[in-house]
């Protein structure tokens, strides 16, 4: 009975200090996991952006003057050289109140006044003209009998042509004075003086495509090189976009790009054309001035991919910086800033092994791992803070 008394209070201190010991005993640390592989990788910037019509042609007035209601609508197809834009009748002259009309009337009468004087000049002229040309006649008929001298002859000989050109001179000033006069007499022209003289002007379609935007459908008075409408190739898009400058040195032209949530299925092809050499500023949504650098992009698929995209339609744009292929990744999520680098805790045998490593780009939730990691390693995603070298690790159960 000792024996046994003895036997059972030693099992049962031996459990209680198993128990203990197993209580007091550090537990493993349930963490996810993740292998480090080998993959492709492709670093990216994205921004919103807008398509355009490459080559938009701007219709204008050609002259002042009426137009008439648009022939044409917004959507409408045009066919160069055939569609007609625009019908335009030549402008009319204006309405003159009384100062404006005695001031007309008055320039009228100076105008007149200045003709009857030229008319008055030409007619000495015309007199002079022919006293100096029977002057010399006479003086050739006694120079050939050597009654003058030669000096008279050339003297006679002189007048005629002083005589001729002030004739000309007086033709030029009535010429002139008729001009004035008639300009004069146009500024009393008032509405529907001028019959027979405004025949309407056509404004033709300049390029084939697809009427954008029409200034106004209504019949108006313009003035020449107010704008009528616009037209542009719908089949012939570009994109817009804008980056911030920090972005913008990381892309090229030629850069591939990818056109996404413009409406349609699938994604579109791009590529960067130009990038804009001066940035502009704008202020965020947080009142943040950010400098900006505006790029221009082209589709590389054909305008069959894209049905129903038109101008100015909003997109989504994502530009390619960086590519590389058959690279060891790690998911950013195992990395931590450790000793002034990158480190990640590798699960080895159980236990949580401090790993420093280097790290090429990352994008899209992986990093590439220059030297420190192996493909097939494991390591801890989300090492808590508490983690400690050395310390056992065990995956979370899913």
């Amino acid at each position: 009975m000792a024996w046994t008394r003895i036997l059972t209070l030693g099992a049962l201190g031996a459990a209680v200090v198993g128990a203990a010991v197993w209580a007091l005993w550090p537990q493993p640390t349930a963490v996810d996991m993740a292998d480090v592989a080998r993959g492709a990788l492709r670093v990216t910037v994205s921004a919103e952006g807008i398509t355009r019509v490459r080559e938009p042609y701007a219709i204008t007035a050609p002259i002042a003057g009426m137009v008439a209601r648009s022939p044409v609508q917004v959507g409408d197809r045009v066919i160069e050289g055939q569609t007609v834009l625009a019908i335009l009748s030549p402008a009319e002259p204006a309405l003159m109140d009384a100062r404006s009309r005695a001031q007309a009337q008055a320039a009228v009468a100076e105008a007149q006044a200045a003709v009857t004087l030229s008319d008055t000049n030409l007619r000495r002229s015309l007199t002079e003209l022919g006293q100096a040309q029977t002057a010399l006649e006479r003086a050739r008929a006694l120079a050939e009998g050597g009654t003058i001298s030669h000096r008279s002859l050339e003297d006679a000989e002189l007048g005629f042509t002083l005589a001729s050109q002030a004739l000309a001179a007086s033709r030029s000033e009535r010429d002139l004075r008729q001009a004035a006069l008639e300009r004069a007499q146009a500024q009393l022209l008032e509405p529907g003086d001028i019959a027979g003289d405004g025949a309407p002007l056509r404004v033709l379609a300049p390029h084939s495509g697809v009427v954008l935007a029409v200034t106004d459908e209504s019949a108006r008075p313009v003035q020449a090189g107010a704008p009528l409408m616009s037209l542009g190739d719908l089949g012939d898009l570009d994109i817009e976009t804008d980056l911030l400058s920090t972005d913008a040195v990381r892309v090229a032209v030629g850069a591939s790009a990818e056109i996404e949530r413009w409406g349609g299925v699938g994604v579109l092809p791009a590529v960067v054309r130009r990038i804009e050499p001066a940035a502009f500023t704008r202020v965020s949504a947080l009142g943040i001035e950010e400098q900006r650098v505006r790029l221009r992009l082209d589709f590389t698929a054909p305008p069959a991919d894209r049905p129903g995209l038109g101008d100015r339609y909003r997109v989504f744009v994502r530009i390619t910086v960086w590519q590389g292929d058959d690279l060891v990744l790690v998911p950013q999520a195992a990395l931590f800033r450790s000793g002034g680098g990158w480190a990640v805790f590798r699960a080895v045998d159980g236990l949580a092994r401090l790993t420093p490593v280097t790290v090429g780009p990352q994008a899209e939730g992986q990093a590439e791992v220059v030297s420190g990691l192996e493909p097939g390693e494991r390591v801890v995603l989300y090492p808590p803070t508490a983690l400690a070298p050395g310390a056992r690790v065990v995956q979370r159960p899913e």
